[in-house]
């Protein structure tokens, strides 16, 4: 490791400091012991030494020694010190700089770790550097945001003991109470925030942190937490989390950012992934692989023992899902519950073929057109493979447009979605897309439920398709004993990932919202919704309608179907 006595300009401290241009030993450490083996890691944490190793090669940047010394040797305040992955990031995330403006490299840092691996008292440490005059910067307000006040208080709390446990020593230096801590020097102050992003406008944060990212469905927190960002110099963000039961929310959109930037498709613009998981389910019976979800287990002798107690749990079958979504970082989905594992819905995220003059049937699906309509054309292909192409409407007015978390006026912009500024959904509307549906695609049949055929009568027939017209231009009634006859098909296709209907995340957070519902004492099965009023399942509905006369495109195949292409 080398240093230089070269100037380097600092809000308020640190002009002439030493800084290294080569890596220092506090991040060589762990790189290192990753690329030797010490242990098992993950390739997402190969895939991370990598980036970093590429960008001191071939960056100019450099790490604030003097800064990161001053920053670890306020552990002695703490009741644990650092682990080695934890000193890494710490010197990655808050003291490594670019030459040409000294503005941090990495200003963004997204830690997904094991549960138990310590990440609230990593980000406890964070905020107390942040905090402290070492920063350099007077009024760095940090913010730290969750879902729920007592997630939300977690890391804070920590810090309050550290001051509490200290008050001998850092009663001159820090104000601390129960909803804020203060640093008498800089004049910057910790709180914690919850979910509700009302009133946080305009705030003025340095730092804000946002704790448990799996628990968020969309992006609004977040945005309004860092609309504020730039009034203070070094504005950064630290996001952790384990894995979670949200799907196509917040946290796998940072994931698919984070495995971009490891695989080297996108540049990562300050974005620093720090992952550990599993890298296949079956590692699991494989102990010696726990620490590829879990950096800090060779440390923690009593964290080891937990969770060989709740792999016992698991390998009987009482808490899989908690064990490894949670401990091993491998998103599981509650098979008692919903349609099919959460892989096998993102598994129909596949582009279409051209599907232009083909055959299709139609189906249509809604508890009330005050509140949200699904529809979609299903296609058949080659290799038993089905093509949905679906849209949906939805109400404003809906008694639960409140409710929703789901980022619905982006899935509008997407084409995914017609929200309708009304007190309900036209059925002229609805008929207007089958309309233009059979002016692209031969539209053999429309399936809809039996007791909502009255309100889309007139405007169907309309557009030509009537309940009792002729073959080709008809209307099929759906009944419950219907979805018992396609629900075993429903899982086969899934299963076998013979289902696609493009980058749709309205349909994804429809069928991962959608359950298998035991109808009879033989065992049959019909759907249901997991989450009645927050979530909807009406675009999925409309494909378990389309199924139902699925039977009608047989006979509609044309030779050259086969030469559709499966992409």
């Amino acid at each position: 490791m080398t240093s230089s006595n070269r100037k380097v300009s600092y809000v308020d401290g640190y002009d002439g400091a030493p800084f290294a241009h080569e890596i220092p030993d506090e991040i060589e450490e762990y790189l290192a012991y990753v690329e030797n083996g010490g242990k098992a890691f993950c390739e997402d944490q190969r895939k991370f030494v990598k980036l970093v190793r590429s960008v001191f090669a071939n960056e100019d940047v450099y790490v604030h020694t003097d800064q990161l010394r001053k920053y670890l040797a306020m552990q002695r305040y703490f009741p644990y010190d650092l682990f080695a992955w934890e000193k890494c990031v710490l010197a990655l995330h808050m003291c490594t700089y670019r030459v040409a403006d000294n503005t941090p490299r990495w200003d963004d840092l997204f830690v997904l770790v094991g549960r138990g691996s310590g990440k609230n008292g990593y980000l406890a440490f964070e905020d107390f550097c942040a905090l402290s005059p070492y920063n350099g910067i007077r009024e760095y307000n940090i913010d730290i945001c969750a879902t729920n006040e007592d997630q939300a208080k977690t890391s804070f709390d920590d810090i309050w003991h550290v001051l509490d446990d200290n008050a001998d020593r850092l009663r001159k230096h820090y104000v601390w109470t129960k909803e804020y801590i203060t640093n008498r020097a800089t004049g910057s102050t910790l709180r914690f925030r919850t979910n509700s992003p009302r009133g946080k406008d305009g705030l003025r944060s340095g730092k804000v942190d946002f704790d448990e990212v799996h628990e968020y469905e969309n992006f609004k927190n977040i945005e309004v937490f860092t609309t504020g960002f730039g009034k203070k110099p070094h504005p950064r963000r630290t996001f952790i989390t384990t894995n979670g039961f949200v799907r196509d929310g917040v946290l796998d959109s940072y994931l698919k950012r984070s495995e971009d930037i490891l695989n080297g498709v996108v540049p990562d613009e300050g974005w620093l992934p720090f992952i550990c998981r599993l890298d296949a389910e079956d590692e699991v019976d494989d102990k010696a692989m726990w620490d590829k979800a879990n950096p800090s287990l060779e440390y923690l002798p009593h964290l080891q023992r937990e969770i060989e107690k709740e792999y016992g749990a698991y390998q009987r079958g009482e808490s899989s899902l908690s064990f490894l979504t949670k401990r091993m970082n491998i998103p599981k989905t509650d098979r008692e519950l919903h349609i099919t594992e959460w892989d096998n819905i993102k598994a129909a995220n596949v582009p279409l073929p051209d599907l232009d003059g083909e055959s299709c049937v139609i189906g249509l699906d809604y508890a009330s057109i005050s509140d949200m309509v699904g529809a979609g054309a299903l296609f058949h292909g080659r290799d038993g493979m089905r093509y949905w192409m679906p849209h949906a409407w939805i109400c404003r007015r809906s008694v639960d447009w409140g409710r929703i978390k789901a980022p619905l006026e982006e899935w509008a912009q997407a084409g995914l979605l017609t929200i309708v500024d009304d007190v309900e959904i036209s059925p002229d509307l609805i008929a207007g897309w089958v309309e233009q549906m059979a002016q692209t695609y031969n539209v053999r049949r429309i399936a809809m439920d039996n007791f909502r055929f009255q309100l889309l009568k007139r405007s169907l027939q309309s557009v030509g398709f009537y309940a009792d017209g002729p073959n080709g231009k008809q209307l099929f009634l759906a009944r419950k004993t219907g979805e018992m006859k396609v629900a075993p098909v429903v899982e086969s296709i899934f299963a076998r990932h013979q289902i696609a209907w493009g980058e749709n995340p309205l349909m994804n957070w429809a069928a991962n919202n959608t359950m298998l519902v035991r109808n009879d004492k033989d065992g049959n099965m019909t759907f249901g919704k997991i989450e009645a009023r927050s979530r909807k399942n009406d675009p999925f509905m409309a494909l378990v309608a389309a199924l139902q006369i699925e039977d009608d495109l047989n006979d509609a195949m044309t030779a050259d179907i086969d030469d559709i292409m499966v992409l």
